[in-house]
């Protein structure tokens, strides 16, 4: 096959081959298909127009929301980076690092209208010993009368009314070790929720806050879409 026959068979796949499918599409034999929740392919001509707008409008701000998650990490490493930078260097200055044994540090501008905070803290759960703490708590509930320590009791309910993902609520649950009751099985629960405690890791976290005037409060600056 001679040059030119080469060229011209080039040229006609690629005016013969599909274009790109659409985000969700894909080319079956020459037909465009859409894959549904189920698996199964779709002609797309049979797909509801205002579906295909709410995929459209679903995919176009799942795209932004991948770019900015991706642009939140790379932030947070790079302020570590940053912040990691500066001790190193505050430890040749100085021998020793800025901050908690747990490496916590709080940094200011100069004219202290900004703020950055990098905290270490420990990721807990709760180990088997809250079973036995939960039954403790039943039982004083119900010799209680029905009136008395209403607080007690919303905060009991709230602490070991499990969420979506059957997770407790460890805040509650923590604030019910501050009551000092006189009542055997409310102190053992209470000991029983202290070794129930558990260490499983740490987190480190970097916050940053801001302020228009040295008087006036800190403001955070959110990194969180439901309250940016």
């Amino acid at each position: 096959m001679t040059d030119a026959m080469q060229a011209a068979h080039a040229v006609l796949d690629e005016e013969t081959r599909p274009a790109d499918p659409p985000p969700g599409c894909t080319w079956v034999e020459g037909h465009l298909y859409r894959r549904d929740a189920k698996g199964a392919l779709m002609p797309d001509e049979l797909v509801n127009a205002q579906d295909k707008l709410e995929d459209e409008t679903v995919r176009k701000v799942a795209g932004y929301a991948a770019e900015l998650s991706a642009q939140i990490r790379r932030f947070r490493e790079h302020s570590f980076d940053d912040v990691d930078m500066l001790l190193a260097i505050l430890a040749q200055d100085y021998g020793d690092l800025r901050g908690g044994t747990k490496g916590n540090v709080t940094l200011y501008s100069f004219d202290g209208l900004l703020k950055v905070q990098v905290a270490i803290a420990d990721l807990i759960t709760f180990g088997p010993q809250l079973q036995t703490a939960k039954s403790l708590f039943d039982q004083c509930m119900t010799e209680w009368a029905a009136d008395s320590r209403p607080e007690i009791r919303g905060i009991i309910q709230r602490a070991f009314d499990v969420d979506k993902e059957g997770k407790i609520n460890r805040t509650e649950l923590l604030s019910l070790l501050r009551f000092e009751i006189e009542d055997e099985r409310w102190l053992k629960a209470m000991k029983a929720i202290r070794d129930s405690i558990r260490v499983i890791g740490t987190k480190r976290y970097c916050r940053i806050y801001q302020r228009t005037r040295a008087t006036d409060k800190w403001e955070a600056v959110s990194l969180d879409v439901a309250s940016a």
